[in-house]
């Protein structure tokens, strides 16, 4: 438990960043699995009018430091490879 009001106030804010970044991430993860439904079930343009909607959120969850910048360079070299080898 926090002690000072200092330990507070940051206690407050740390668990506020925490919802967001949780959010930010979650949207990130749906992106790429609705992606990933869409290839399976063989829907090529789906997936291609999905990509955008993915690469918003990967590079918004970058700029906001909750995945690193390579881990968001690779998510997304890795999605638009799945959509392009789509049936």
């Amino acid at each position: 438990m926090p002690i000072t009001k200092g330990a507070e106030k940051a206690n407050r804010q740390s668990e506020r960043k925490r919802v967001y970044n949780i959010r930010r991430k979650s949207v990130m993860k749906d992106a790429e699995k609705a992606i990933q439904k869409a290839v399976v079930a063989g829907d090529k343009e789906k997936a291609k009018s999905l990509l955008p909607a993915a690469y918003k959120a990967i590079d918004k969850a970058a700029k906001r430091g909750v995945i690193k910048d390579n881990t968001a360079s690779r998510k997304k070299s890795r999605i638009t490879a799945r959509v392009k080898n789509a049936k």
